[in-house]
């Protein structure tokens, strides 16, 4: 399995922040998706991304890493210090590692080695949530979702087609709103009026999406994927 991990990285040192990501965009197993300078801006903006790893410094001016990370419910740490004396309430983070400055890119190998492993050792689970609908209260697992669109009787509304061909339309609700609950890697919005299933997709052009869910004997459900969007989606589908 070609699995990568999608990485946030923070250091409040410019220069060692750029040094640690040239490092990391040379480790095949690593995806950086985004580097930060500053724990405030990390901590406001981090659940706009998709990631599984942070590599994060311990010692910063007016958050420390140690402070970020009990931040970071569920997500793997590495961290990177030039200070020995914080190990042990590294590992009492439950880190995955504790790389000592100046980094090295053998020894960053090594920590996400070890991260990678970690990762492939979880056990998926199954999610849901509860939503409005037409129907009242109703449970959603994440896993049912096929394709989502804004309703045509009231643009507030969204349209839920499931995996087994049922419909619920959820009251109420934005994409904004769904995007923060649904899990990011496995859902896309793709234009103003849709979102998609990942797993749902089969081919997909510069503008255009084909999926697997059938419309007709024979046919299957087509998509517009917008320029505002492409970007997104495409770093959702590469790997």
């Amino acid at each position: 399995m070609n699995t990568k991990l999608k990485c946030l990285l923070l250091d409040d040192e410019l220069p060692g922040l750029t040094y640690l990501k040239m490092m990391c965009e040379q480790i095949p197993e690593l995806e950086v998706v985004k580097a930060f300078n500053s724990p405030e801006v990390f901590l406001s903006e981090m659940n706009n991304y998709d990631f599984d790893l942070c590599i994060l410094d311990i010692e910063m001016p007016t958050m420390n890493g140690l402070q970020v990370a009990n931040l970071l419910d569920s997500k793997l740490i590495i961290f990177t210090t030039a200070y020995k004396e914080y190990a042990v309430e590294a590992f009492d983070l439950d880190a995955v590692d504790y790389v000592r400055k100046p980094v090295k890119k053998e020894r960053l190998q090594q920590a996400v080695a070890k991260a990678l492993d970690r990762f492939r050792q979880k056990v998926p689970k199954k999610e849901f949530a509860q939503f409005n609908t037409d129907k009242g209260k109703a449970i959603v697992f994440f896993d049912q979702p096929a394709y989502i669109k804004t309703s045509e009787i009231d643009s507030r509304d969204k349209v839920v087609q499931m995996m087994d061909g049922s419909v619920l339309t959820l009251k109420n609700i934005s994409f904004d709103k769904l995007q923060k609950i649904l899990p990011a890697h496995s859902f896309c919005q793709i234009n103003k009026k849709e979102m998609v299933a990942l797993k749902t997709v089969q081919v997909f052009s510069f503008d255009e999406i084909t999926t697997n869910i059938p419309t007709t004997p024979g046919s299957f459900l087509r998509l517009t994927l917008s320029e505002i969007y492409r970007e997104n989606f495409l770093r959702k589908v590469q790997f």
